[in-house]
Parts: C-alpha cells; sequence; structure tokens
C-alpha cells in the first residue's frame, strides 16, 4: 500500500510517503512570512501549499500512485476519535469555518482529497483531529451556563504517544489510566481513561497553562473589562490569547531554544517566565490526577518542547510523586496519520462517517 501523509501547520507543511509500514519520504516544506503574508486567510493558502506538495514528490522521484492520501483533520465540529473518510460535508465545514479558527490545520484534508481525486481508485481521510471530544459528563460544565467547555487539543500524537508507551510495556492502551502533556507552541493535557480522554483543555485558545504562543486560562473579570476597554479591537485580542501571547508575549521571542540561552546567560526574567509556564503546566498535569481519581499508570510528556531537559526536569521535580514519568520528544504524527489509513486499506479498522 502506498499512502501520502499530510500534515500543514502554521510555517511549514509536512508530508511523508510510506509503503505499507516503511518510510520513504519524510519532509518539512518550510513557509517564509514573506511567502505566506500575500494571502489574507488561511484557506487561501491551499492552493499554494498542494502545488508545493506535489513539486516535492516529482522533486523527489515519488510516483503520483496512491492509495491513501491522509491529512491533518481541521477545525470541524467536536467528534469521536478514529479515521474518517472525506466526505462533502467535512468539505463544506471545512470551509465554512464552522468552529470559528483560522488555522493551517484546515488545509490538511481540502489537500488530501484533492490529491486524491486526482488518482483513480485513491481514497482520502483524515485522522484523530484536535475536536476529538470524549469529555466526560462533569468535564463539559462551566461555571456558566452561558457556555460549555470544549476541548481543543492534540488527539492524533497524544494517542499515537499512547499506543507507543503501551506497546513498550507490552500493555492495551485501552486497559490503562495515562495523563499525557503534548508540550508544543501550545500545551494540551489530558487524562486518558482506558483508552478514552476523558478530559482535556482548550489549548488552542483559552485554557490551561500558558505557553510559548498560547496564553492558556486568564482572569475572566480582567478579560472583560479589557474587551470593552477600546484599546484593542477584536481580532488584536485575538492574537493576545492565541499567537501572540505566552513566552512571546512576555519576552518577544517564541523560539524557546533562545529563550533558554537567555536563561543560561543569567537572564533572571526569562527564568521567571519559563519558571512560571513550568509550574503551570505541572499544575495542570497534577489536576487531571483527580479526574482520575489518583489512580495513574504513568504520565507521558511529548512535543517538541520535550527535547528540553530544563523543562522536562523542572516538571518532574514538581509531578514524579503523581506515577512513573516517560518523555517521548517530538511527535508521531506523520507516522500515526499513515498507520491510521493502512489499517482502514487493510480492514482492520473501521472508517468512521463525518455528518
Amino acid at each position: 500500500m502506498q499512502i501520502l501523509a499530510i500534515n500543514p501547520g502554521s510555517t511549514s507543511t509536512k508530508i511523508a510517503v510510506y509503503t505499507n509500514e516503511t518510510p520513504i519520504l519524510l519532509k518539512t516544506i518550510r513557509h517564509s512570512t514573506e511567502e505566506l503574508s500575500k494571502f489574507d486567510d488561511v484557506i487561501e493558502e491551499f492552493p499554494f501549499r498542494k502545488q508545493l506538495v506535489i513539486d516535492e514528490l516529482k522533486r523527489s522521484d515519488i510516483p503520483y500512485q496512491f492509495d491513501a492520501v491522509i491529512g491533518r483533520g481541521g477545525l470541524v465540529k467536536p467528534i469521536a476519535g478514529g479515521t474518517y473518510e472525506i466526505n462533502q460535508t467535512m468539505l463544506d465545514d471545512t470551509h465554512s469555518g464552522i468552529a470559528m479558527h483560522n488555522h493551517a490545520c484546515n488545509l490538511g484534508c481540502l489537500i488530501a482529497h484533492e490529491i486524491a481525486q486526482e488518482i483513480p481508485n485513491c481514497r482520502a481521510f483524515i485522522a484523530d483531529p484536535g475536536v476529538v471530544d470524549e469529555l466526560n459528563d462533569y468535564a463539559r460544565i462551566s461555571g456558566s451556563p452561558l457556555m460549555n467547555r470544549i476541548c481543543i487539543w492534540h488527539a492524533l500524537n497524544q494517542r499515537a504517544i499512547a499506543k507507543r508507551f503501551a506497546k513498550e510495556i507490552g500493555r492495551r492502551y485501552d486497559e490503562m489510566n495515562l495523563i499525557i502533556c503534548h508540550l508544543g507552541g501550545g500545551i494540551s493535557i489530558a487524562a486518558h481513561d482506558h483508552g478514552r480522554a476523558v478530559d482535556a483543555n482548550n489549548a488552542l485558545d483559552g485554557e490551561g497553562p500558558f505557553s510559548p504562543e498560547r496564553a492558556g486560562s486568564l482572569p475572566a473579570a480582567d478579560l472583560i473589562r479589557l474587551c470593552f476597554s477600546g484599546k484593542y479591537t477584536e481580532q488584536q485580542l485575538l492574537k493576545r490569547i492565541a499567537g501572540q501571547a505566552g513566552v512571546a508575549a512576555h519576552l518577544g521571542c517564541n523560539d524557546m531554544r533562545e529563550v533558554e540561552q537567555r536563561i543560561m546567560n543569567g537572564d533572571e526574567h526569562a527564568k521567571l517566565i519559563v519558571d512560571a509556564m513550568i509550574y503551570h503546566t505541572a499544575k495542570n498535569i497534577v489536576a487531571e490526577g483527580a479526574v482520575l481519581c489518583g489512580k495513574v499508570d504513568a504520565i507521558l510528556l511529548t512535543g517538541g518542547l520535550a527535547r528540553s531537559e530544563y523543562i522536562i526536569n523542572g516538571l518532574r521535580e514538581r509531578i514524579s510523586f503523581l506515577a512513573p514519568i516517560h518523555c517521548y520528544p517530538g511527535e508521531d504524527e506523520m507516522q500515526a496519520l499513515a498507520m491510521n489509513a493502512l489499517e482502514v486499506l487493510r480492514g482492520r479498522q473501521e472508517v468512521k462517517i463525518y455528518v
């Protein structure tokens, strides 16, 4: 089976080609600020990014023949976890901005669908998008009936890491209680109760710890007053909670390697901000222990920031009392996408229908 996986991010498009379980191409196509500044909206980037994928396949001498193309899922309606065949309803919801988020992940299903349409007998999928919602009833209730809690999290990578850990220790993912923290530009933390993420934060725009680019939870009354202060437009404030927020807002930099270097050079303010991020992340990780009634088999730390010894050591100091900690730097998203498609093609996994 030949599978093409596509994962659009804010400044890059990752692609992978697999022959069955074997990767034959792994490539990250970088996008400069100048290139992306030509577009007023993320959806407008679709033909540009699709062409870059095709050009890279040609450059790498990869035949334009696939059994499946699978894209990173977008911010559509909340759905259960799994692999979904891309259909017109999903495409319509992506174009309509149903989730009110202008995020590059929305391009995944659009590119996958159009490429698959150009290849005979090729199927198009997404798998475990960030809007996977398996929350328990308690988790949905907020302190105001005007709004419920929702989750937008790194479902694809968290589930892939959970399955990888389970395989390593000779157990099944669906027989364990896990707390998984994805440490990236946004930080998502979820309680996995026997294969179901029963509690997870909205890591995109407004809940949990602050991160390199996200504000996380904010004092509600102060935020309301700021909204009516007349100092900022709606779009400016939205950027102040996602994008121009978190470490980037405090220090003017979202590159944590540079920030750590500042700390090593004696920058006490940088150290304070990063230590605060570690503090709040640890606090939110331990809170998920209450969701699982203290019965936690392991805590898994993953994402790009899991490469940082400074951050991981800071978290270990605060959370190691709760459960054994296992670290998986980076992410397994490209392999996870390809393997989900392969399992469907082989008839080992039921494909789901988006409605």
